[in-house]
């Protein structure tokens, strides 16, 4: 009986511990997730022409805009697990349930380069890091797209922070506001002309670092549950044996060069779509970047 009254103080001991900490990991995040930015941005010429809502939505696809917000972008919930929290992207339609009734060009702008929503307010998982430096002919031609697309009804629930995803963002280990970590005040590009060049490459490469990293080392997406496939390594130490073919038959059919389906979640669909202009970019960036020896 002592043995149990001993273990069940531990017990004890040990709930108000992790009630402690769980309360001041979510007091200290909640903090820093409620502040916000005051972003002022020269006003963008957004286009109306045909072909700026076909440069859009190609961007939208090979941007990777489709694989969270949906191909209709009517939003949809990606990962809900109760430690990570949900992680779900808008309905950016004017449908019931959307948000585009309440978007203006700056709004999308505000939320896609820097990653803040309406008064400045950070929002939760937008990888704005990914598009910080896109150039303003192609924000305006994406602002075109979105602006235009058909209203789809979609109820889309909000993204929620758990205590693990919370966790990690404290320890710097998880972006869970990508806001935080945008330059602000960086200076945009005019326009970016696409070539078969590494500073093309590089331009488009952008996109990639969510998932890959910023040194496209590759390993665990930070926000995804345990069972989520790692990114893998695509520096010339990770795919250093591939040829251009083999790169170009891994993002035009999701097939490696053993022979072998890239998993779904690499969206290699939407990277098939892109012109060999920028699939030659792209690999002739990756052949610059510095050699990273990791597992992926």
């Amino acid at each position: 009986m002592k043995f149990i009254r001993i273990l069940g103080k531990l017990l004890l001991v040990l709930l108000i511990v992790l009630g402690t900490a769980l309360a001041l990991v979510y007091w200290r995040s909640s903090s820093l997730i409620a502040q916000h930015i005051d972003v002022k941005e020269p006003a963008l010429l957004v286009p109306t022409d045909a072909d700026a809502r076909t440069r859009g939505e190609h961007l939208a696809i090979t941007r990777g805009c489709t694989d969270c917000h949906d191909k209709d972008l009517g939003g949809r919930v990606l990962v809900e697990a109760l430690p990570i929290g949900r992680l779900a992207a808008p309905n950016l339609t004017r449908g019931t349930g959307g948000v585009g009734s309440r978007l203006d060009a700056a709004s999308i702008e505000r939320a896609v380069r820097h990653g803040l929503g309406q008064g400045g307010r950070l929002l939760l998982y937008m990888p704005a890091t990914d598009y910080a430096g896109l150039a303003d002919a192609d924000m305006a031609d994406l602002i075109a797209y979105v602006s235009s697309v058909p209203a789809v009804d979609r109820e889309s629930p909000g993204p929620t922070a758990g205590p693990l995803m919370r966790t990690l963002f404290l320890l710097d280990k998880a972006p869970l506001v990508y806001a935080l970590k945008v330059d602000h005040h960086a200076e945009h590009v005019g326009v970016m002309t696409p070539s078969a060049t590494p500073e093309y490459g590089r331009y488009i490469a952008q996109s990639c670092t969510g998932c890959h990293g910023e040194h496209f080392a590759g390993g665990h997406v930070p926000g995804t549950p345990p069972s989520f496939p790692d990114a893998r390594n695509i520096t010339p130490a990770g795919i250093g044996k591939w040829s251009k073919q083999d790169f170009y038959a891994a993002l035009r059919t999701g097939k490696r060069p053993d022979g072998s389906d890239l998993n779904t979640f690499m969206p290699w669909k939407a990277f098939a779509t892109m012109t060999d202009t920028e699939l030659d970019a792209l690999w002739a960036y990756l052949q610059t970047v510095a050699p990273v020896a990791l597992a992926h």
